[in-house]
């Protein structure tokens, strides 16, 4: 059997090939050193790693070598490889390869053996994806602490939102009916999303805008909420925009009005009473104490003219 022009696989003596659309066929640019996912399965991160991996292999048009939908060809003793088997083995074999590029090394050992792609699915599956109970406790701990953060904005807190929502949701499937009742949770949960998302905000910038939403007859939908946050900061953004440059003229008018001559940069500061805007020369407070230091004269304290010596300058 050879590889004919890069769109099927022939053999030497039979017109026969393998199409595009089937699962057995494998395109002339896929190669075992292919990577099906950014997400490194680590033992810890199952849900999410298969999740990418089952997307990955859907896109290659090899999700049914996981699912055990293509089976072995069968080959009796004697007989030559038919073209199905020759394709299914060559791409049995390159799944693998992209499987274990998308697992970490230390667990390579425990699936170096298995001979189908399907038994090192259904390996890691069962002892992986059992007792989910704990991480589901983790994600909706993380969803009650979930806040946005002091200079956090607010696409970055709702992105941090939305990924602990759709793994969660991996866990927690809502049944297929036709009673309505499976409508009525999908309504509920989208509802405890909006509850999440307007009470991690920033009380300080958005605390009005929240209650408007929240004194409305109905729950908003998640993305009209998300959409008048987001108006929200833009505008508040751009009035900062705005306000910085007088803001910083008015402060450079104001230092350069009370510099010293040497330092054109810096606000003045009294070296004895540690107050702004004057010099020790001129500080009232050190010749008013000054002033009582010298005690009281003949002319109870005042001076030829009748002046208050102690609470006048030198």
């Amino acid at each position: 059997m050879t590889q004919g022009d890069g769109s099927h696989i022939k053999t030497d003596h039979k017109n026969e090939y393998i199409p595009p659309s089937s699962p057995l066929y494998l395109h002339p640019s896929e190669s075992p050193n292919l990577s099906l996912s950014q997400i490194i399965f680590d033992g810890d991160n199952y849900q999410l790693w298969a999740d990418a991996v089952r997307n990955g292999l859907d896109a290659k048009n090899k999700l049914s070598f996981i699912e055990g939908t293509v089976k072995k060809p069968v080959i009796k003793e004697g007989e030559a490889e038919t073209l199905e088997s020759v394709a299914w083995r060559q791409c049995n074999a390159m799944v693998k390869a992209w499987l274990r590029n998308a697992i970490h090394p230390k667990l390579h050992p425990s699936i170096a053996f298995s001979e189908s792609v399907v038994e090192i699915w259904k390996e890691l599956r069962d002892r992986y994806s059992s007792g989910n109970a704990p991480r589901v406790h983790q994600l909706k701990s993380d969803l009650n602490e979930c806040k946005q953060g002091k200079n956090q904005s607010v696409v970055e807190y709702y992105t941090q939102l939305k990924a602990l929502w759709d793994e969660l949701s991996n866990y927690s499937k809502v049944p297929p009916c036709t009673c309505g009742a499976a409508a009525e949770m999908l309504k509920e949960r989208e509802e405890e999303k909006v509850h999440q998302f307007l009470m991690g905000l920033d009380g300080g910038l958005y605390g009005n805008i929240r209650s408007n939403l929240l004194m409305e007859d109905e729950v908003p939908a998640l993305s009209r909420a998300y959409a008048l946050i987001l108006r929200e900061e833009r505008h508040r953004a751009v009035t900062k925009a705005k306000e910085e440059p007088i803001e910083a003229a008015m402060a450079a008018k104001v230092i350069g009005d009370s510099t010293t001559e040497g330092d054109s940069t810096s606000v003045i500061r009294c070296t004895f009473c540690n107050k702004l805007w004057h010099t020790e020369d001129k500080c009232w407070e050190k010749m008013r104490i000054q002033g009582r230091g010298r005690g009281r004269g003949r002319n109870g304290g005042r001076g030829k003219g009748g002046e208050t010596w102690w609470l006048q300058p030198d």
